[in-house]
């Protein structure tokens, strides 16, 4: 996840000191992924430093108020007319986790899939009642947290398969499952 676009993003809608764009940031995606304020600061001050934003002073309340340059924004509408990149896949600590679980002794690879499927279906549930509760109030606010929800949904869908895979594959294998 791009923290310096995202900030830069938050920013083309109107200056903001670091807690402002913190709180927008988990607003915005229904606080799914925690945003901790010192790496907030932290990109600001890289951003600062490369020219893609600058500080415009202080609100008065000791805060210290950011805004973005040309280049900033030229390099926000790069990111936004990019698509995302898969050549770097993210670590996904559950692939890690079954690997490791299949080739390790003593591990009982069909109870770490039983486990992790019951707790990916009650995520599932969460995630589709938290939509179904968002999408009755019917409010404009409320579409980024939709597609961030549809975003959720359709990865735990796709990790319930993925875990039926696996066990379908051990079993195809003859892999004892401990």
């Amino acid at each position: 996840m791009s923290i310096r676009h995202s900030i830069l993003a938050l920013l083309q809608d109107r200056p903001r000191y670091g807690y402002q764009l913190r709180s927008e940031f988990q607003e915005r995606t229904g606080s799914t992924w925690p945003l901790n304020i010192g790496q907030v600061y932290t990109t600001l001050d890289r951003l600062e430093r490369d020219g893609l934003v600058r500080k415009d002073g202080g609100d008065g309340d000791r805060h210290v108020v950011y805004s973005i340059t040309d280049a900033g924004s030229e390099q926000v509408q790069g990111w936004f007319s990019a698509p995302v990149e898969r050549s770097s896949p993210p670590r996904n600590e559950l692939a890690i986790k079954l690997s490791l679980a299949l080739t390790l002794p003593g591990v009982d690879m069909t109870d770490v899939i039983r486990a992790q499927r019951a707790a990916s279906l009650a995520a599932l549930q969460d995630y589709t009642k938290s939509r179904r509760e968002t999408s009755a109030s019917q409010r404009s606010s409320d579409l980024a947290w939709l597609v961030v929800l549809d975003s959720l949904i359709f990865q735990t869908e796709a990790e319930i398969r993925w875990l039926d895979l696996c066990e379908a594959r051990m079993a195809q294998l003859g892999h004892p499952g401990r």
